[in-house]
């Protein structure tokens, strides 16, 4: 094994590493109302298929990148999946059996993950050097590592509620990142710097300050009933 496959190895993996904390999050928050028999199967399936879409998606990486629009589109979608996620309600079991299962929170996952990668393929693509077994073996490593990863946020969320807001916050960041690197709008942005600039912040305090009172407001509905 030569050097040079050592270090594209390392260096998909160290990718899958860093992008795994993102995808962690978002199967942490999507898993947090169900019944605790369902949140291994939601995660280990949900993390599978997100796999599955990855390799995909990395294989189409160079028709991707000839899409118009599909950073500022991507963005927009997983701005509504943060605020979404934040305000589910997870008051008590009826909240559970009606609004949220197994079926909803691996739809959540993999779309999810389909939006927050679709400008990292590309990196991980270039990594690999054209090797796509590469690819696969970066992708399959860092299974247990996201795995892992959500099971930790989840006790952190049922424990400290505040941590709820934090991968919402997260999830809003990294969708103002992806609409601020559209190429399309490359020109527009250009005139605009300093605004472009704040763009991240703003979709944090959109989802995050929009979500706080969205539960207050579902749980003060709650009370009046």
């Amino acid at each position: 094994m030569d050097l040079e496959l050592i270090s594209s190895i390392l260096i998909i993996i160290g990718i899958d590493i860093v992008l795994g904390g993102d995808n962690a999050i978002v199967i942490a928050l999507a898993c947090k109302n169900l019944p605790e028999r369902q949140r291994n199967k939601a995660i280990i399936l949900g993390t599978m298929f997100a796999v599955v879409l990855r390799i995909i998606l990395t294989l189409l990486a160079v028709y991707l990148l000839s899409i118009p629009f599909l950073q500022f589109v991507g963005g927009c979608f997983l701005i509504l999946i943060a605020f979404k996620l934040l305000t589910n309600n997870d008051g008590d079991d009826t909240s559970i059996n009606g609004g949220v299962s197994l079926h909803s929170a691996i739809k959540t996952i993999v779309f999810a993950d389909l939006v927050m990668g679709l400008d990292n393929v590309i990196a991980i693509a270039g990594a690999a050097h054209g090797h796509m077994y590469l690819v696969v073996f970066g992708l399959l490593v860092s299974v247990p590592i996201v795995i892992w990863g959500s099971k930790l946020i989840l006790v952190l969320m049922e424990r400290f509620p505040i941590f709820i807001y934090l991968g919402a916050g997260i999830l809003a960041f990294t969708a103002g990142n992806m609409i601020i690197q559209e190429e399309k709008l490359l020109y527009l942005y250009e005139r605009h710097q300093q605004f472009v600039d704040f763009i991240p912040l703003l979709t944090v305090l959109i989802v995050v300050i929009g979500g706080f009172i969205s539960r207050r407001i579902s749980a003060r509905n709650g009370f009046a009933s």
